[in-house]
């Protein structure tokens, strides 16, 4: 485990609620839909690295008092360093480690690397830098009001079609049916969850997921939603970068952000 940069905040009078809050942030991926470069985490937005936004977002929340960054494996050094020098609120501490080569593996790393009393998780996506404040607020509201975990999530505004996928990239797909795009939800992050519920998930779950919450369903245990937002978008794309500056750009002109 890193050293932790700051000492922690006491548990004591008001804080110990937000105390009780940590965020894990899965940031070893390479990111190559972004093109060759820096991992997709360290690319920079506005002149800063996305996963300075991605922590601040976490930070922004008065619940949150830990940040766990998994950083690449050959890069923890690296990303203390930045996440150093760039001003974070004084109120949340984080820690670095390194990550795994999936995901899944990167999580669970950062869930070996929390301290003790911390009941609630929250894993966001380094790729998802903008989320609002608000929309972190209400995932931890909803795990603290009983729910073992909780993604944000949006309606879909495209019909959606199920089809066989093609045996060759770029080939016709037969479409197999078009489900009820009124039951369909694009699930964003960070997902919520109670930590004893999230580290029996990945203790007993083997099959490669791509969330979290998918792993806690495989356990039979209740998933719910709360309201997305649409700002908390993934940047995964050239053109996803673009948006990020413009949302970046109109929350200066609006807010001094």
């Amino acid at each position: 485990m890193s050293d932790v940069s700051r000492p922690s905040p006491s548990d004591t009078g008001s804080g110990a609620r937000s105390a009780r809050t940590a965020a894990v942030i899965p940031a070893a991926g390479r990111g190559v839909r972004l093109g060759p470069g820096a991992p997709k985490a360290l690319r920079a937005l506005n002149g800063t690295p996305m996963l300075v936004h991605a922590v601040r977002a976490m930070a922004a929340s008065r619940a949150v008092s830990l940040v766990v960054v998994v950083a690449p494996p050959d890069g923890a050094a690296e990303v203390k360093s930045m996440l150093d020098v760039h001003a974070l609120p004084e109120r949340t501490d984080f820690l670095v480690v390194p990550g795994g080569e999936s995901r899944q593996e990167s999580v669970r790393l950062g869930l070996d690397a929390l301290p003790p009393g911390y009941d609630i998780v929250l894993v966001h996506d380094a790729a998802r830098p903008l989320v609002p404040v608000d929309t972190v607020d209400a995932v931890i509201e909803a795990v603290r009001d009983g729910a073992p975990a909780v993604v944000p999530a949006l309606p879909l505004a495209d019909t959606v079609k199920e089809v066989e996928p093609a045996a060759e990239p770029g080939t016709p797909e037969p479409v197999v049916a078009t489900p009820e795009r009124a039951r369909l939800r694009a699930v964003q992050t960070p997902q919520g969850f109670d930590r004893a519920t999230l580290v029996r998930a990945h203790e007993t779950v083997t099959d490669n997921v791509t969330d979290d919450a998918s792993m806690i369903e495989q356990l039979g245990v209740p998933v719910v939603t709360v309201p997305g937002h649409e700002e908390a978008f993934k940047v995964t794309r050239p053109l996803d970068l673009v948006l990020a500056e413009a949302v970046l750009a109109r929350r200066r002109l609006n807010d001094g952000f």
